[in-house]
């Protein structure tokens, strides 16, 4: 009996250590390893930019990154994705935390986010050429018309939801809607008021005539759903940091 006792207290023991260390939160293996591990994508000017010559980074979300792994005392390691896996790579452990992604339902089902720290909101663009083809959503929302987006996104739901009489064209990253509108191959892409105000500095793409913002979002960074102790740290950095003037003058820096 004694003998029973004994192996079920070490049975105890051992499910309680193998518990905390499945407890054990991302913030102590950043802390532990000295290194911050960002999932981004590098297409979203100017939130992430990847300069395919250095493969290095520039962006809002990026100066964001570097910050909170200084106050970390930590590296930064971004870690490559794309939108239809930034949720996964997050789930999966592949990356501590991501950049900047809009808050929607699906993906809170599955992965938890920071405190919002910015907003986007969504308008549809053309090229100039084709401007005089279109006025308002309706005008687009038709039978001939081209609307691209990319697999994965949120703007993906959105065209097929706002566009049902729209031939719609999904094109994988690192390949971008707007991209098919500039080439020629489809008539118009949406994206948000962030992505939208650099493109139209760039290119001849212009918002479609006669169409207001929708899908206003706020938008976050992602995070392990069931890590709170990690969600915790980042919304009290993003708290004192707003507090600070931090996201301020880093949003007024990259003109957003």
């Amino acid at each position: 009996m004694k003998n029973i006792l004994k192996l079920a207290a070490v049975a105890a023991v051992g499910l309680a250590l193998s518990g905390a260390a499945q407890a054990q939160s991302a913030l102590n293996e950043i802390l532990d390893s000295g290194v911050l591990k960002v999932g981004t994508t590098g297409d979203w000017n100017p939130m992430s930019v990847r300069d395919p010559a250095t493969n290095n980074y520039k962006g809002f979300d990026i100066d964001i990154m570097n910050e909170l792994a200084a106050d970390l005392g930590v590296e930064v390691e971004f870690v490559p994705t794309d939108w239809k896996t930034l949720v996964n790579g997050v789930v999966a452990g592949q990356y501590h935390i991501t950049g900047s992604a809009s808050i929607s339902p699906p993906r809170m089902k599955v992965a938890g986010f920071s405190e919002s720290y910015i907003a986007v909101e969504i308008f549809p663009f053309t090229t100039k050429d084709k401007e005089g083809n279109f006025s308002g959503y309706d005008s687009i929302n038709q039978p001939g018309v081209t609307v691209a987006t990319t697999l994965g996104t949120t703007f993906e739901a959105l065209v097929r939801d706002w566009f049902p009489n729209a031939e719609i064209k999904v094109v994988e990253a690192p390949a971008r809607g707007f991209q098919e509108v500039i080439a020629g191959r489809a008539d118009v892409f949406i994206t948000s008021n962030i992505e939208g105000s650099t493109l139209v500095d760039k290119f001849p793409v212009v918002r479609v005539p006669d169409t207001g913002p929708r899908s206003p979002s706020p938008i976050a960074m992602l995070l392990p759903q069931n890590d709170q102790v990690w969600i915790n740290y980042v919304n009290n950095w993003v708290k004192v940091k707003e507090a600070k003037g931090f996201f301020d003058t880093t949003k007024a820096k990259w003109g957003l």
